[in-house]
């Protein structure tokens, strides 16, 4: 199964056939994902705000809350808070 340069030539076209195919579905689901995000804006929602939500939830709740203050402190800082 080994080519003249020792490499299984065969097992890397596998790999190479399953990651195309994983690109492909990557693309279909970002395309999904944008079709999901202009629904929402028609129906009047902020998708720069939806966005900053889902970054945030994805995050620990630890490392949220440690950011969070650091973005209180900054903004305390610069004369931001009311």
């Amino acid at each position: 199964m080994a080519d003249g340069g020792g490499i299984g030539a065969e097992r890397l076209r596998s790999f190479v056939e399953r990651i195309e195919r994983l690109e492909e579905e990557k693309a279909a689901l970002t395309a999904d994902i944008r079709e999901v995000y202009a629904e929402a804006k028609g129906d009047g929602f902020d998708t720069k705000i939806m966005r900053q939500v889902i970054r945030l939830r994805k995050m620990d709740s630890g490392d949220r809350q440690e950011q969070e203050a650091v973005l209180d402190l900054y903004k305390q800082a610069l004369g931001m808070v009311g």
